[in-house]
This record gives C-alpha cells, structure tokens and sequence, in this order.
C-alpha cells in the first residue's frame, strides 16, 4: 500500500456494507490483522473511527467488498499525513466536535447512525 495512489474522502456516498449470501469471500487473518491495527489507529484519528467501526463488524466473514472499504481507508489516511490527536504533557485541552445523524441509515439494524 506505499504505493498507493491517496484519497480525499473517506466514504463513499450511499455505500452499504452488510453481509450477502453471493458476496466473494477474502482473507479472514490478514483482514483481521488490518482492523487490529486500524482500530488500534482509531484513537487518535477520530476522523476513521466511524469508518473503522463499521467495517470491523464483519471481522468474522469478511468479503472482498469489505476489504474494498479498509482499502479505502488506507489510501485515506495516506493522503492525510499529520492530521489527527497529538497527546503532549504540556498544552491546550481544547476540543471542538460535530455530529450528523442519517436516519436508519445502517443496512444490518436499520438504526440511526451519526459521525
């Protein structure tokens, strides 16, 4: 993934992960072994964690289309070097946040989502 031409966005728009019977499965471990580290990652990369969160509930099936969206991901964050939460000893303690909600927006529960 070095070289790997980076992204602007995140998301697409109206993506919809879920699981599907006709879906083509990938490689479980090295799947797994990704989200480790996305979710790992997460912490001080609050711009990922919805993302990360979604994919990881597939971590038992995955499927080459969720594979697609960590892919996604990587080249995200390569193109985005330097942003994210820097924890010092000495600083400021300001924290600016936002939300949107998409009403039943998730295919697998139909619940509200926001990020």
């Amino acid at each position: 993934m070095l070289d790997c031409k980076p992204i602007d966005t995140l998301r697409e728009q109206n993506h919809k992960l879920g699981l599907y019977p006709d879906q083509a499965p990938t490689d479980t471990e090295r799947y797994q072994r990704l989200m480790g580290k996305l979710i790992n990652l997460a912490h001080t990369r609050p711009d990922i964690a919805y993302a990360v969160g979604v994919v990881s509930q597939f971590m038992h099936s995955p499927s080459e289309d969720h594979m697609g969206v960590v892919t996604r991901i990587l080249r995200y964050l390569k193109g985005t070097p330097g942003k994210g939460l820097m924890f010092s000893k000495y600083g400021h303690t300001d924290m600016e946040g936002y939300t949107d909600a998409d009403w039943a927006g998730s295919a697998t529960d139909r619940r509200s989502t926001s990020g």
